[in-house]
């Protein structure tokens, strides 16, 4: 996802809100706890599956799974905007720190 991407989804969730008068309601506390409701919502999907891999998930859940995942996706771009949290940014910063954090080791592709 492009900085750009996410920059429009932040311009359209901040419309989304304005328009419906939901901007007092979407504290940060009120977002994260939107935002866990939702990935407990995507969980429920794998909750009882063998592995979760893709190839058990019929049509009807694959599309479940998507919207539930573009929810997560879109109450975090909200919360990221009232923390004036760049995501793209933080997102490269914590690569950074967790390959110095954990760097490959033997075997792998990059030794």
């Amino acid at each position: 996802m492009k900085t750009s991407d996410l920059h429009d989804l932040r311009e359209r969730t901040r419309q989304f809100a304005l328009e419906r008068n939901w901007a007092p309601y979407h504290t940060p506390k009120n977002l994260v706890m939107a935002m866990s409701v939702e990935v407990a919502e995507v969980a429920e999907h794998f909750q009882w599956l063998p592995t979760g891999a893709g190839d058990e998930l019929d049509a009807p859940t694959r599309a479940a799974v998507r919207h539930e995942l573009a929810d997560v996706l879109l109450y975090l771009v909200q919360l990221a905007d009232k923390l004036d949290v760049d995501l793209h940014d933080a997102a490269v910063e914590k690569m950074t720190v967790n390959a110095i954090k954990y760097p490959p080791g033997p075997g792998s592709a990059l030794t």
